[in-house]
Order: structure tokens, then C-alpha cells, then sequence
């Protein structure tokens, strides 16, 4: 494919990302205000996007996105698997903090490690694939229940920071720091932790991950079919 070519998909995609779950249809003016190309750009592109039923053009004149859209969100769901996605990532963060890392999901009232990456180090926490761990202690559990829907300043502050830090909750010898992992809708997905000794992760270290973490977990977010603009911006923020 020619430069121009390439140019021209890379438009027809930034159309497509100027729409967002909150808007029903944008005007011609809103697109363009969005993406930045003239009108005259837009409506060549948006021709070939409503031939293939990616855009669909209102009675009104208003655009919005078209069926197509939502067959390819039922095809990445339908094939769409943690395993692909989430070993890896705990691979890199663990390289780079040098702390284990694992991915949780909730089943019921409990918490269930899904997936694993432990430090190379001699000293580290003892948790492993399939482990069942409660909700109502340890970083992990608070941040599911923070993302489903409880209320209490504990979880709106979670909610609003992005994840959540416990130092000898769970086990006195023992921190963890927590975020979120959210897909379609924003729904959480799982959760993605560090953790470790207590001696080596206490409040100040913890504090000091944050970002890295925030990081990973926007970037599965964003793999899962999420908005990752929430953790980049408590990233940026730390």
C-alpha cells in the first residue's frame, strides 16, 4: 500500500475514534472539530466507511457508528482470552519492578488468581494460579469491590486514585498495591497487583510503583477493549 494509501486508513480510523460510548450521533462540524480534517476530507472518507457499514448516515443528517462496529466487538469478545494477553504483561512488570505480580478476577465472594509471574528473588509472597483469596482484605479485593459498585468514601477514593495500596492486611508479613483492568463499558475485567515482603514493600515503596502499575493496567484496559484515559491520567498525575 502507497504512503497515501496508509494516510488515508489512518484517517478513516481517526473518524471512527472520534465517536465515544456517550454520543449518539456527531454532526459534520463535530467530527471535524474532533479529528481536526476538513469537512471535505471527512465526507470522501465517511463515503467508503457507510459502504461498509462502519458509519451510517441519519435521517437528520447526523452520523453514527454503524452495525459493523458491533460485529467486530462480538468477534473480539467471543475470541478474546486473558491467557493471550496477561502473562505477558506480568512477565514485563515483573522484569521491571523486580516484585511478583498476578491477575485476579472475582468468583462469588472471593478473589481467584487467574494468573501469575513471580519474582526471581529467594524471599517473596506464596501465591499461586487458582489460589482463592477474600474481598474484603488485601489491595486486589478492594479494588473489585471499589469497581463493582460499592459505595463509601473507601471506594470512591479508589475509584477516583485508580487503585489501591495494603500493607499487612491480608497477611501481617505481606503489602500488595492493586489497579484495575476494564473493559467494554468500563466493566472491570480483573485486577492487576504487585506484591511481595513486607520489609521491602512498605507505604513509601508502594507509593512509588504506582505509576508503573497504572501504566500496565491501562494498557490491558485498552487490549481488553476499554478506555484507558482514566489510569494514564492517575499515572500522569502521581
Amino acid at each position: 500500500m502507497s504512503s497515501d494509501g496508509v494516510a488515508a486508513v489512518e484517517r478513516a480510523l481517526d473518524i471512527l475514534e472520534a465517536f465515544n460510548e456517550r454520543d449518539g450521533a456527531l454532526t459534520l462540524a463535530e467530527i471535524a472539530s474532533r479529528t481536526g480534517f476538513y469537512k471535505s476530507t471527512i465526507l470522501r472518507l465517511i463515503d467508503s466507511l457507510e459502504k461498509y457499514g462502519y458509519v451510517q448516515r441519519t435521517s437528520d443528517g447526523l452520523y453514527r457508528l454503524g452495525p459493523k462496529t458491533l460485529s467486530l466487538g462480538f468477534m473480539y469478545q467471543r475470541n478474546f482470552n486473558t491467557s493471550d494477553l496477561v502473562p505477558q504483561a506480568l512477565r514485563r512488570l515483573v522484569d521491571e519492578i523486580n516484585e511478583s505480580a498476578s491477575f485476579y478476577v472475582r468468583d462469588g465472594d472471593t478473589r481467584v488468581c487467574l494468573h501469575r509471574q513471580d519474582a526471581d528473588r529467594a524471599i517473596r509472597d506464596s501465591v499461586h494460579v487458582g489460589h482463592r483469596l477474600p474481598l474484603n482484605v488485601g489491595a486486589g479485593g478492594h479494588v473489585i469491590l471499589a469497581f463493582s459498585g460499592l459505595s463509601g468514601d473507601k471506594y470512591e477514593r479508589i475509584r477516583d486514585r485508580m487503585y489501591a495500596a495494603s500493607v499487612g492486611e491480608r497477611d501481617p508479613e505481606t503489602a500488595a498495591l492493586a489497579c484495575p483492568v476494564l473493559g467494554v463499558r468500563n466493566q472491570l475485567v480483573g485486577v492487576i497487583t504487585i506484591s511481595g515482603p513486607r520489609y521491602r514493600l512498605e507505604a513509601e515503596t508502594l507509593e512509588s510503583y504506582v505509576p508503573t502499575l497504572l501504566k500496565f493496567a491501562a494498557e490491558l484496559t485498552k487490549q481488553c477493549g476499554g478506555d484507558e484515559t482514566r489510569l494514564l491520567k492517575a499515572a500522569q498525575q502521581r
